[in-house]
């Protein structure tokens, strides 16, 4: 029966098209004996310059000319932010998988291609994927078999659309909070980050348990720290940057001494690879001026020398391109630095033959191409790529599934942090006859999902299935209760309760830098108007980071930062009603003013009074035994 079910889906598979009815023959270079250095050594041995650079070469996929995957034995593609096949279905993302793989084993030595994209709070670029938290939020949930769990759900749906390699998780600790990638990590506690980074490692590169494996393959998804290294740490106004606007913090330099670059940045890059991750991908930032893509001694000396990093080192994107006075240049630095791969993304053309030249001239060792290549290989055996090149089928029933959709609204529930309950505000009584909810963050799915969800820098609207704050709270209350919604907090009478639902609209990397973090007007005119027409008013804080809420802050009777919850709204609910306790501690220090900022933990010790943060790192009300804040009156502009 078993070997009829087999044939049966293969029959199945071939007609849809979800997998090749005749594969591409792949070479085993050594006896199957699942001795992957073996293998990888009599590959190697093997293999012409040519075909030594195609595996050092990714390309993003939207501007791979059709047959060049084969013509210059390219190693990898790519999805940047947002990148997707059109309809954006799990097969149609197969489909993908399938033609840039036939290309690829198409080539002389059958080497598969890796296929990588950003799937930072799950597969954001899939229409209809779990979307989990962002970092920010599962750092507040202080739980790293958590965040173990949504890493492996997030790794089972990106595997059941074939892609198998993942651009997370992020492992910076940002030192401010005005950096537009905030979100993107879980705390700027260096310690918290080292532990929640490592279970995210773990979640995404172990086999499932029970799920068939190809021969020799000891990770399911490839994970990548990044960005190596101290991306959190930069001077603001250091970036020189410019995409849409000046960038300020993002991509910028670190001004510090090398023993607080090894304090704050490098223990979360030692607990991933102690916890065996096998891609690394290297900072835009500099150090004192100089680039991290073009330093050797953090690279080599550091990464792979004394940390026994044994994975291959990946570019950002186009990571190269800002080291050196010519690009030239700045290629041959950067590869004796010791990146291995590099994230081209566009013009292949140009790198592929710039490596050429650099080699025959000698400027790159070959052994230094052996080296890259020869941690390329053992990674895409190790992943089971050379046994097992094609995804078995497009398993729609694993992407979105209630199972996973449950752990999300877990996830969300738990990363709630209660700032403030005065008055009883929390819980709110399900059977409470009037609610009026107000801001526009309280019915956008693509505001509570943020940035790199559907596209690179995110976007507000319908983007998603899944459950808005405001759906989710219609669904916990009673049938007698009525919720009138308003995005601009306008209402006539008086209700019971309000809750305004306030916050930043989408944003990603550098565009998001920031130098004022204020609530916006607009939301503390939303605010001010609520609290006139309800006799309780809850604030729900939909961002990416602590944001300044002095001003208004007296206004509420409660305060619930919520982060950026993914898809699963109704987790709010649960605990704004009463399912849920509140458990969730800040992963990052919340400042009183802006003129405060940068602040965090490192440096907001001793402070007292006005010149204090509003909350502390690691406050939370909520369990037993925690105690609000003392509320004092300050004046921003005082001495």
């Amino acid at each position: 029966m078993k070997r009829l079910f087999v044939v049966f889906t293969c029959v199945l598979l071939m007609a849809c098209g979800c997998m090749p009815a005749r594969q591409a023959a792949v070479p085993a270079p050594a006896a199957a004996s699942g001795d992957v250095q073996a293998r990888v050594e009599s590959l190697l041995q093997q293999m012409t310059l040519d075909e030594k650079i195609g595996q050092m070469t990714q390309v993003e996929f939207s501007s791979m000319i059709k047959g060049d995957v084969t013509k210059y034995f390219i190693g990898s593609v790519i999805s940047g932010g947002g990148g997707a096949p059109s309809p954006n279905t799990p097969l149609n993302w197969v489909k993908m998988m399938k033609r840039f793989q036939d290309e690829a084993l198409a080539t002389r030595l059958g080497i598969p291609m890796i296929y990588g994209l950003d799937a930072v709070h799950g597969f954001g670029a899939l229409y209809g994927a779990t979307i989990f938290p962002q970092e920010i939020g599962l750092g507040a949930t202080r739980d790293p078999e958590l965040v173990r769990q949504v890493a492996a759900a997030t790794a089972q749906e990106m595997r059941a659309a074939g892609v198998p390699w993942n651009f997370g998780p992020i492992v910076a600790a940002p030192q401010d909070i005005r950096w537009g990638r905030t979100y993107e990590s879980f705390s700027e506690d260096t310690a918290l980050v080292s532990e929640l980074g490592s279970a995210a490692v773990s979640g995404l590169q172990s086999l499932p348990a029970g799920e068939p494996a190809a021969e020799g393959q000891s990770l399911y998804v490839l994970a990548t720290a990044k960005h190596y290294l101290g991306d959190g740490g930069t001077t603001f106004g250091s970036s020189t940057q410019y995409i849409q606007q000046q960038y300020l913090l993002d991509q910028g330099d670190m001004r510090m001494s090398e023993a607080d670059v090894r304090r704050l940045f490098l223990p979360e890059y030692k607990a991933a690879v102690d916890a065996d991750v096998q891609s690394i991908m290297v900072s835009f930032s500099s150090w004192n001026g100089e680039k991290m893509h073009g330093s050797k001694y953090w690279i080599t000396d550091v990464l792979k020398g004394e940390l026994g990093f044994k994975g291959f080192v990946v570019s950002d994107w186009g990571g190269i391109d800002q080291v050196g006075m010519t690009y030239d240049e700045g290629l041959v630095t950067s590869i004796n630095a010791g990146i291995d791969m590099v994230m081209v993304p566009y013009d292949y053309f140009s790198f592929i033959k710039g490596m050429q030249a650099a080699v025959e001239k000698g400027k790159i060792p070959i052994e230094r191409i052996d080296d890259a290549v020869r941690r390329i290989l053992t990674v895409k055996f190790e992943l089971g790529l050379f046994d097992q090149p094609y995804p078995e089928q497009a398993r729609v029933e694993v992407i979105g599934s209630a199972e996973h959709r449950a752990l999300a609204r877990q996830a969300v529930s738990e990363s709630l942090v209660l700032l403030k309950n005065e008055n009883k505000a929390l819980p709110i009584p399900k059977d409470t006859p009037l609610i009026y909810v107000a801001g526009v963050a309280a019915d956008d799915m693509g505001v509570q999902c943020g940035g790199w969800t559907t596209q690179w820098q995110g976007e507000s609207g319908d983007i998603q299935p899944g459950t808005t704050l405001l759906e989710g709270m219609r669904a916990a209350v009673s049938q007698n209760t009525t919720i009138t919604y308003s995005a601009a907090g306008v209402f006539d009478g008086m209700a019971e309760y309000g809750i305004a639902v306030v916050g930043e609209f989408p944003y990603a990397e550098g565009i998001g830098d920031r130098s004022e973090l204020t609530l916006s007007g607009a939301d503390q005119i939303v605010i001010r108007n609520l609290r006139e027409h309800s006799k309780k008013l809850i604030v729900v804080i939909v961002s990416g980071r602590p944001l300044v809420i002095t001003d208004v802050y007296p206004l509420g009777d409660a305060w619930v930062a919520a982060w950026l919850p993914g898809t699963e709204g109704a987790g709010v609910s649960d605990n704004l009603f009463g399912d849920q306790p509140f458990t969730g501690k800040l992963p990052y220090t919340w400042p009183r003013f802006n003129k405060q900022l940068p602040l965090n933990l490192n440096n907001s010790a001793g402070l007292k009074g006005c010149e204090a943060p509003l909350f502390p790192y690691g406050y939370g009300l909520g369990e037993a035994g925690s105690k609000p804040i003392k509320w004092i009156e300050c004046n921003e502009f005082e001495d």
